[in-house]
């Protein structure tokens, strides 16, 4: 299942990226060229502008049109409506950035690529082989769990 999402869905297109899905994004697509790609390249077309979603329908698109006012209400409709799994496995995280497969990286590989003190209480890394970009489950994955933890609750509602 791959998509392509319009420029409002920023935060949500680097979600579905830790959660290992393959999303097209860039702000710098017009709706004619969000509906050609989602066409062409056989992409489920997610959005928060209900007439690109008609627009896209109207073409045979397979379009989402999300509602939700927060990422773990997004999360949560997408979850129910594609049955994805609200859990990171680093075995098939993306990069957020640029959509990559990331790689588990060896401990002492990340020395010099990232802060001594993150290098000190962190032992594992994933390393983005396009953008170099080095990924650890540092303070930040509280915030993250918490909302994918609010997303799964969400979701169990009617």
């Amino acid at each position: 299942m791959k998509f392509i999402a319009d420029g409002m869905l920023g935060k949500l297109t680097r979600w579905l990226r830790m959660l290992g899905h393959n999303v097209k994004y860039s702000s710098k697509l017009d709706d004619n060229q969000l509906i050609t790609i989602a066409k062409k390249e056989r992409r489920i077309l997610l959005t928060r502008d209900l007439e690109l979603y008609q627009q896209a329908t109207a073409k045979g698109v397979n379009a989402f049109y999300l509602e939700g006012k927060t990422e773990a209400e997004r999360l949560a409709q997408l979850a129910k409506r594609f049955k994805i799994q609200l859990d990171i496995d680093m075995a098939t995280s993306r990069c957020p950035k640029c959509n990559t497969k990331v790689k588990p990286m060896p401990k002492e590989k990340a020395e010099n690529k990232v802060e001594k003190s993150t290098f000190t209480y962190y032992n594992e890394f994933w390393e983005c082989p396009k953008c170099g970009k080095i990924y650890w489950q540092g303070a930040h994955w509280t915030r993250i769990r918490k909302t994918l933890e609010m997303a799964k609750e969400i979701k169990k509602m009617p």
